[in-house]
């Protein structure tokens, strides 16, 4: 009985926070991921992600992660924005990067919802995740019927598409799971045959290093040659696959006030983006998580255009 009225207690409170979907599933060992995350890493499809590598038993098993944990709780919150870049030439950038940087707003959002289950459970022990630690959050938004995995790799909800940033409280209290959902991308190619460095190789397959995203933000080198006039005017991240797919037709406008972007990022031309100062890309991009390329890095990206 109790775990009924917790597991509602948490799911209220996260929506009133703010995410879009919560689901919760087991915390177990990874067993269908394991095969494919050992076969990516050895066919180099991480590029120069060495962090990929990292922890790999951990990225498996949550248990590891936080001791005697549980239950993920797995959080859904959406970015897709209601306006876009205003000049249709100018260099894009993806459009989570729009507002705030999303691991701060996440985050917050996250301790708070711990903070809540300790004061009105009980002591539970668990950690905060988005991003930015060896979690599968894919396969645990996947397992924990969100949504099911597209072709290009990204999770895809039945009601409003793909825009949502990933997020898991992992904690060390039995909760009701719930269960995965069939896939809903039949025969369909889209994102395959619409990307535009071949990146989606087979089905469900992303080779990283072809990844736009991968090419214009982890990537420290020059972007190689073979890529010249293949990058489709992305500089920061890419949203091709996305933007193609048919379950984005049904993405709504977020609500969150932190993800809202600058007028001036979204009104810049062509060529403020090619005459960009550093002073320039201070100011628009503070807070934001473009920081990531730093100006020389996103300098390299525009002049790669060229």
């Amino acid at each position: 009985m109790n775990q009924t009225k917790n597991t509602l207690l948490i799911k209220a409170e996260a929506r009133r926070l703010g995410f879009d979907y919560v689901g919760i599933s087991k915390a177990d060992f990874l067993e269908e991921d394991a095969p494919r995350l050992e076969n990516w890493l050895n066919k180099n499809m991480h590029g120069q992600m060495s962090y990929m590598q990292n922890y790999f038993d951990k990225r498996l098993d949550p248990r590891l992660l936080v001791p005697g944990a549980k239950s993920v709780i797995s959080l859904l919150l959406n970015y897709y924005p209601s306006e876009k870049q205003k000049d249709e030439s100018a260099p894009k950038i993806s459009k989570y990067a729009y507002g705030e940087d999303y691991h701060s707003v996440i985050k917050e959002k996250l301790n708070e919802l711990l903070n809540f289950i300790k004061e009105n459970i009980g002591e539970v022990d668990g950690r905060a995740f988005t991003d930015s630690a060896p979690v599968l959050d894919k396969a645990w938004a996947k397992k924990s019927g969100l949504g099911w995995i597209g072709k290009h790799s990204n999770l895809i909800t039945k009601s409003n598409g793909s825009f949502h940033f990933i997020a898991e409280l992992i904690i060390d209290l039995d909760l009701e799971y719930d269960g995965p959902i069939k896939d809903y991308c039949g025969s369909c190619t889209r994102c395959i045959d619409a990307c535009p460095t071949e990146a989606i190789v087979a089905s469900h397959i992303v080779d990283g290093s072809k990844c736009i995203s991968y090419l214009t933000i982890e990537l420290k080198e020059n972007i190689p040659t073979e890529f010249k006039n293949k990058i489709d005017n992305w500089i920061f991240g890419c949203d091709v696959c996305q933007d193609v797919c048919p379950w984005n037709r049904f993405a709504k406008a977020h609500s969150e006030a932190h993800f809202k972007p600058k007028e001036e990022l979204l009104g810049m031309t062509k060529n403020d983006w090619l005459e960009i100062t550093e002073e320039t890309f201070k100011r628009v991009f503070k807070d934001s998580a473009v920081k990531r390329t730093k100006f020389i890095g996103l300098k390299r990206n525009i002049e790669f255009l060229s």
